[in-house]
């Protein structure tokens, strides 16, 4: 089991836990919608180049490969989603963005980098869309995620 299998089985199991436990009082803030800084200029950009250059591999909807998590015959990992159903909301901006500038860590996946063909400007604006797809949950918890990591930078 992977690493980022056994984050995705924690984080289920302590909702499943959290779920489950008594029933506590909601507040606004607890069921607020969380702020997406982005703007919908950039999150249209980033759907066109998504189209254009990402979709080939991680779907149209960003849904990826069915069987992202098992590696293929040659040991790499198939294109995960992006829409909030696969581990892409597990890393912080920093990393999502340079892993499509200079694409997959060696040895696990077939991610190509980008550097080339794309502007650091249209990198961000994929990276606005895709995250645009991600229910507000999974984007609360990658925001503060993201927090903690730019914190600790």
């Amino acid at each position: 089991m992977n690493h980022y299998t056994k984050l995705f089985l924690a984080l289920m199991a302590g909702l499943m836990i959290s779920a489950c436990s008594e029933q506590q009082e909601t507040t606004d803030a607890a069921v607020a919608t969380p702020h997406r800084e982005m703007n919908f200029a950039q999150v249209s950009q980033g759907g066109q180049l998504f189209i254009k250059h990402c979709a080939e591999c991680h779907g149209a909807g960003g849904e990826g490969d069915p069987n992202w998590r098992v590696r293929d015959a040659e040991g790499m990992f198939p294109a995960p989603p992006l829409n909030g159903t696969g581990h892409a909301w597990h890393h912080p901006q920093k990393i999502l963005f340079h892993v499509i500038k200079n694409g997959s860590p060696g040895g696990q996946g077939k991610m190509p980098a980008w550097k080339e063909k794309l502007s650091d400007e249209e990198i961000l604006a994929i990276i606005a869309w895709f995250k645009s797809k991600w229910p507000d949950e999974v984007y609360e918890a990658w925001n503060q995620m993201n927090q903690r990591a730019e914190a600790g930078s």
